[in-house]
């Protein structure tokens, strides 16, 4: 073998032979080091398992590979946990819910939730599943961690919870899943509603992914600060969601957003404030100088403006504390979307200052009032549109002054872009849509690493785009209506 010497040079080392008391004590060794190599946890949880109750599950315990398998039941599980661990690529730490024979996921409410005596962590206020940010178990970095299939509801002031110090009272911004920091962090088919915010992530969170989940009916009555999302992180994608309405009277955004490498794509996003709030990074350094800071993709998306939302905004790009600094200041590449607005007067997208730029694409811009009522932008930012279909009369902005719009290879008709039928949400185009096979090239970039492959899939989810239908504008193409 060899060795380094005091100079760092390497010499050799004659192997002296191992005796059988060595080679014995090694083959123990390997067996103990495979046999812990091999073996992750699967805790069983529900009426008939091994643990009854969530709380019962030694959460502050769990390791890489290890899994919680909850059983639906008839009724909810009313509990409350944080997540301190670490799995790896390979073996992920799995929080599933098991639905029932119908398709039912379990129910975790937190109305007078109980936390595990165990389990020590701030911000206990602030959610019903926590990620991140405790004291016993020891805090650390989560990464890893996948949350599916579960139904999580109820955590807003109106409701209390328990814990050691007895019952307790929800924070108005507090969430059905808080991650307060995290890597490679996914939320999987899960429904998250009646919260102050549906999803919250902090800002000390990497690599997060938001699939096909139901997110609607949170926020607070009379707040603009509350949100069916809002998000922060270096890294986040949201594919294949429905976010529906808030809750009633409040004012909140669909999905608000601070995050570096966003893309959000082939969801479903009706109803709030604005569908898409995406401003700047309050977290500091960590996400203003991610170098994807200043590109943004919205692509393969409906977006729906309902009569009553309380904001003209489709979508807002830039930033919103006043430091414009720490604007985006870049791109929002905007292409198959599908935008819809019942509105009697709509904004496209505004933009916060004239350093962010609209590249709007191959969209289908619908509304259902004239032409006229439709702007583009607001008073600031630039904008290139090409082979979008709009009504005619649309306008660059519906203020005096006005951003800069450049328009080309525009698409119109004289109603609507053939829809199946627009008041029933079918958004499908029928074979006479004036939207078939329009579709200019996109830039080689987009094409290389976000091509659109799938569509939205109701009621949440997605499929394959049909070939047939992938030069047509917006987000669903041609298909039959019993597809």
């Amino acid at each position: 073998m060899y060795q380094r010497d005091s100079g760092n040079r390497f010499f050799h080392q004659k192997r002296c032979p191992l005796d059988v008391k060595d080679l014995a004590l090694l083959l123990l060794c390997f067996l103990c080091f495979s046999t812990t190599e091999l073996e992750a946890a699967v805790y069983q949880v529900g009426s008939d398992q091994e643990y009854h109750q969530v709380e019962n599950v030694p959460w502050e315990k769990l390791m890489a590979g290890d899994e919680v398998h909850i059983h639906w039941r008839p009724q909810p599980y009313h509990t409350k946990w944080v997540l301190c661990c670490r799995g790896t690529k390979d073996k992920p730490i799995v929080i599933k819910g098991i639905p029932s024979a119908q398709g039912e996921l379990p129910v975790i409410d937190g109305r007078r939730a109980m936390t595990r005596p165990q389990l020590r962590y701030w911000g206990e206020q602030r959610g019903i599943i926590k990620i991140g940010g405790a004291r016993d178990p020891a805090d650390t970095m989560p990464a890893y961690i996948v949350i599916e299939n579960l139904d999580i509801r109820s955590a807003r002031p109106s409701f209390f919870y328990f814990n050691s110090e007895g019952l307790q009272k929800y924070f108005k911004n507090a969430a059905a899943i808080f991650i307060e920091k995290g890597e490679h962090i996914t939320i999987r088919n899960c429904f998250l509603h009646d919260c102050g915010n549906g999803l919250f992530v902090a800002y000390d969170t990497k690599e997060i992914l938001v699939e096909d989940c139901s997110i609607y009916h949170n926020g607070i009555a009379g707040s603009y600060y509350e949100h069916n999302v809002y998000t922060e992180a270096a890294g986040i994608t949201f594919q294949g969601n429905y976010l529906g309405p808030l809750r009633k009277r409040c004012l909140g955004n669909n999905l608000k957003d601070r995050s570096a490498g966003l893309i959000v794509r082939y969801n479903w996003i009706e109803g709030g404030n604005r569908q898409l709030d995406l401003v700047d990074s309050e977290g500091g350094d960590i996400i203003r100088y991610d170098p994807r800071y200043r590109t943004t993709y919205v692509y393969g998306n409906v977006l729906v403006k309902q009569k009553e939302d309380p904001n003209s905004q489709v979508i807002h790009y830039g930033g919103d504390s006043g430091d414009e600094d720490a604007y985006r200041k870049g791109t929002l590449f905007l292409f198959n979307n599908t935008v819809v607005s019942r509105r009697a007067s709509t904004t496209l997208v505004r933009l916060s200052t004239n350093g962010e730029h609209l590249d709007c694409r191959n969209n289908i811009l619908f509304t259902s009032q004239a032409g006229s009522s439709f702007a583009i932008l607001d008073e600031l930012g630039t904008a290139s549109l090409s082979f979008n279909w709009l009504k005619k009369g649309w306008k660059t902005a519906h203020s005096r002054r006005t951003g800069n719009v450049d328009s080309e290879a525009e698409i119109y008709s004289e109603n609507d872009p053939g829809f199946q039928n627009a008041e029933k949400n079918l958004f499908f185009l029928t074979p006479k849509s004036a939207c078939l096979n329009k579709s200019g090239s996109l830039p080689k970039t987009i094409q290389n690493n976000y091509p659109i492959l799938k569509q939205f899939h109701g009621p949440r989810g997605t499929k394959t785009r049909p070939v047939d239908s992938l030069k047509d504008l917006g987000a669903l193409g041609r298909e039959s209506e019993k597809k």
